[in-house]
């Protein structure tokens, strides 16, 4: 580990060389922290719409006390982004890393947390809970590292079908930067006192996708030993035709909202082409994110059952659909944690209304699927349509379904574990959305003391949801740290599918919900 001296001679803890520079982390609550690193050039000018470049080089320290900007996102749209007060911009593209307070002994690294947030790839940032992480590293004595990426317009729709020989569009900017980020990670991270060879990857929401995509890109391959995935809409990914007619469809929102009316014409040899390459590379990110959340709002009924913003299958960085990975064992063979919450849909009403949860969106979702399979699987959802059954049916969909598939395909491959998350205070309950979408992220990182964290057991369960997260803890620390979550849960096959389900008291679940988890066999892909 290289650093600085400091004037009795002593090395400094708090200086890491990265390149030819330095940090300059802090010392707080028990940790040291490095924020704000930037793991790829600032993403602007010609190089927006790019594939993520080698971060430009510094010499001497650079302070790495504060969080770098976040990616640009509405604070009030669809989904609710980064608070107006919290720095923005394109140049986005940077990580944190949370080591324990005391340096690691010379010749020993510690296992390494990269944790990938969610938001639909719309939202979030790596500080929106600014001590997220902490309770890990004490806890378990491992580097936490986590980072932000690019998100819209900016990062997942593939304006590819608009590359000239004069300006080039690259797909799947969001996860090309995840992918810059482990690299980053198993570069430097040794220089903090990690290992790069036992890098664990987790991500909840659109950051359970990241990780269930990234485990079947091919230059992913070394960057990662271990992953766990909570609630990955894992077969949110799509075929370009599709992202094609995305693109096309922002294009004339983002006409229309800089005030120069709809695009005519489609394709790349279109007169307008030009004019879509300047408007795309000079309108402002508060715009883009502005067209984003319109085209958001569009897509559940105008293509159910899906969100414009996800990787697509471009042929290249990512060959094929991730579940055919797993299912013909092109996946990375790594241990894999990977589950969902009893009632993903739940969360999904309102403003958020975003799921295949309507009798319109459902029709178009099974219109693949056989009559009798679709009754097969609507009767599992009692009184659909109506909303709970609906959300119901939406999040499994989403959620399950593909969580499901992902972990008995690569159970053939290297090994699984699979859980399901019952958990909830007795006032989510009583608000009728139980153990929901995210919810398992409060007790996970111990986010029990901000205002969600006690308004949600304000009427008990709080010591509840203390003693889960314990335990949620150990086994995350411990798979990142043995590649075994606990001798207790055994692992996931297609004849067992034993399944750890996490509630007040714990229990082992032989294939639940095995009645839905049959009739949804027969379902066939729409998409």
């Amino acid at each position: 580990m290289s650093r600085l001296t400091t004037r009795t001679g002593r090395p400094d803890p708090l200086d890491i060389r990265v390149g030819d520079g330095l940090v300059r982390g802090i010392a707080e609550r028990g940790v040291r922290a490095w924020r704000g690193i930037p793991y790829a050039a600032a993403p602007v000018g010609p190089l927006r719409f790019l594939a993520p470049q080698p971060p430009e080089p510094w010499k001497g320290v650079r302070p790495a006390h504060e969080f770098g900007l976040v990616a640009t996102q509405l604070h009030k749209g669809q989904f609710i982004g980064a608070h107006p007060r919290i720095p923005q911009g394109e140049d986005c593209l940077n990580l944190n890393v949370i080591a324990p307070d005391a340096p690691s002994t010379p010749g020993v690294l510690r296992p390494v947390m990269v944790f990938i947030h969610g938001g639909a790839y719309s939202v979030g940032s790596s500080r929106e809970v600014p001590r997220q992480g902490e309770v890990l590293v004490r806890a378990g004595g491992v580097i936490y590292v986590s980072l932000n990426y690019r998100l819209g317009a900016l990062g997942y729709l593939d304006f590819t079908r608009y590359s000239t020989p004069e300006r080039r569009f690259d797909s799947n900017l969001g996860l090309r930067d995840q992918v810059a980020a482990l690299r980053w990670v198993h570069e430097n991270i040794r220089a903090f006192g990690g290992d790069p060879d036992a890098v664990t990857v987790f991500g909840e929401s659109a950051g359970g996708n990241a990780v269930t995509t990234v485990m079947t890109v091919p230059a992913a391959a070394g960057l990662f030993q271990r992953a766990i995935a909570q609630s990955a809409p894992a077969n949110a990914v799509y075929p370009p035709l599709l992202t094609a007619e995305w693109a096309g469809e922002f294009v004339d929102i983002l006409r229309g909202l800089s005030g120069e009316g709809p695009l005519a014409g489609t394709g790349a040899a279109d007169p307008g082409v030009a004019e879509t390459v300047e408007l795309l590379t000079t309108t402002t990110p508060d715009l883009l994110a502005l067209a984003t959340a319109v085209l958001t709002r569009q897509a559940p009924d105008h293509v159910p059952g899906t969100i414009p913003l996800c990787p697509v299958i471009d042929g290249d960085f990512l060959p094929e659909r991730p579940l055919d990975a797993f299912r013909d064992g092109r996946a990375h063979p790594v241990p894999l944690i990977i589950g969902t919450n009893a009632r993903e849909g739940s969360l999904f009403n309102g403003r958020i209304d975003i799921l295949a949860s309507t009798p319109f969106r459902a029709k178009a979702i099974f219109r693949k699927t056989k009559k009798k399979a679709r009754r097969a699987i609507k009767a599992q959802y009692p009184g659909f349509p109506l909303r709970p059954a609906a959300l119901d049916l939406g999040g499994d969909y989403s959620f399950w379904y593909p969580s499901v598939k992902v972990g008995e395909r690569h159970s053939r491959y290297a090994p699984v574990w699979f859980y399901r998350f019952d958990a909830a205070p007795r006032l989510v309950r009583w608000m009728g959305l139980d153990a929901t979408h995210g919810l398992e992220m409060y007790p996970l990182f111990g986010r029990l003391n901000g205002v969600l964290g006690r308004g949600m057991t304000v009427l008990g369960g709080r010591r509840m949801f203390r003693s889960v997260g314990a335990r949620m803890q150990l086994w995350w620390l411990n798979f990142a740290t043995t590649g075994i979550p606990d001798a207790a849960w055994p692992r996931y096959d297609e004849t067992e599918r034993a399944t750890l389900i996490i509630d007040e008291t714990d229990r082992i679940q032989l294939d639940p919900r095995g009645d839905r988890r049959r009739a949804w066999t027969d379902f066939v892909p729409h998409l």
